[in-house]
């Protein structure tokens, strides 16, 4: 019987981590789910999951796990690193969290001799910032074929007509978030490394970065409060400028990186969504559809009211030392009006197409959403 293959998942107790660490399971292979000892463990409680204790802020103490395992276990096969932090008190702290910790673990698999067979890192669409915001002709949205989306939906939930360009791989990203900076300084050094390795004749870093939209799902908590607020009747947009919005639901971004480590791939970048466009009121029309609310109060506000609200709550967190939902960041991710993404790559090249357009996905969150 062939040895069964090795891997770990990094923000193992996340939701997107958690996630990842069930298809793992559901896969057959050895699944260590790594994370901080303070971590929860509420979503990993199969008993099949092994955990590894990884502090990957201390470049030591990490270099001294990760020696401790490979005396036990030698190397994994596959590393997704899905650990990181959406939001921080201070910038230096996303820097921290979401680049200085990456440094560290891939620098030590290199030195111990670790190297997975790939490596996987999540970022997020967010590094590319508010790129072709500027309106254009209204042009055809093109559909992706086989994401199994009926015509009523596509008719009643999507955007036809977009206003806006979709952004592409060859675009310079110009993240204008501390979280979009600290992600695309990772991923410039993920770059970087594969060519100084290269340059002097050394064994590849086998990374492939995957940059989520919006990802939602049972477990997360930021549009979670978006149905909270529905429930309460009460629903809140910011800004008069046409929004196109994308998603992405958590089966499906973790089915795409699975893909890529079926494939083999390697130094590839993929944008990941459901392949549909959405107007700023679908996500919170179908909320409003799957919990049965019958009437909801849509309140649309300026965006230099949310600015406001944003630097209160944002000043307040820092006095408490607790962070909260709405901060800087928050407001610049709302105000961007375009999140449209080219995901064809996904299909070319690891034969991927999303299943789970937002109808369904929000269908399967209702259960979470009445919880929250």
């Amino acid at each position: 019987m062939a040895e069964k293959k090795k891997i770990l998942i990094t923000g193992a107790s996340g939701f997107i981590g958690s996630f990842l660490c069930d298809e793992a399971l559901r896969r057959g292979m050895s699944v260590w789910a790594g994370m901080r000892r303070s971590s929860s463990r509420k979503w990993l409680q199969n008993e099949w999951l092994q955990f590894c204790i990884l502090d990957m802020t201390k470049r030591d103490t990490l270099k001294q796990q990760l020696e401790d395992f490979k005396a036990k276990h030698g190397r994994w096969d596959v590393v997704v690193h899905a650990a990181g932090a959406t939001k921080c008190l201070r910038k230096e702290d996303f820097d921290l969290h979401n680049f200085q910790c990456t440094k560290n673990l891939v620098d030590l698999l290199i030195e111990l001799d670790m190297v997975p067979d790939s490596f996987i890192y999540v970022s997020s669409l967010s590094i590319l910032g508010p790129l072709r915001e500027q309106a254009v002709e209204p042009h055809d949205v093109a559909l992706l074929s086989g994401t199994g989306a009926s015509q009523e939906f596509i008719d009643t939930y999507t955007v036809k007509k977009s206003v806006y360009q979709q952004m592409t791989e060859l675009d310079e990203p110009r993240p204008n978030t501390a979280y979009g900076e600290s992600k695309l300084k990772s991923e410039k050094y993920l770059h970087r490394l594969a060519v100084e390795l290269e340059q002097a004749g050394k064994p590849k870093f086998p990374y492939v970065i995957f940059r989520p939209t919006g990802v939602y799902g049972p477990r997360e908590m930021d549009y979670a409060l978006m149905a909270k607020s529905i429930r309460q009747h009460v629903d809140f947009a910011v800004g008069y400028k046409p929004q196109e919005i994308t998603f992405v639901y958590v089966q499906d971004l973790v089915d795409a990186i699975y893909a890529a480590v079926d494939k083999g791939v390697s130094g590839r970048t993929y944008f990941v969504s459901d392949g549909f466009v959405y107007s700023s009121r679908a996500f919170s029309d179908l909320i409003q559809r799957q919990l049965g609310v019958k009437r909801v109060l849509h309140i649309t506000a300026p965006l230099w009211v949310l600015r406001c609200v944003s630097a209160v709550a944002e000043t307040f967190s820092r006095m408490v030392g607790k962070t909260s939902t709405l901060n800087g960041d928050k407001y610049k991710i709302m105000k961007q009006r375009n999140w449209k993404c080219d995901i064809t790559p996904l299909q070319r090249e690891l034969g991927f197409t999303p299943q789970w357009n937002l109808e369904r996905g929000v269908k399967a969150c209702a259960e979470w959403y009445k919880k929250v």
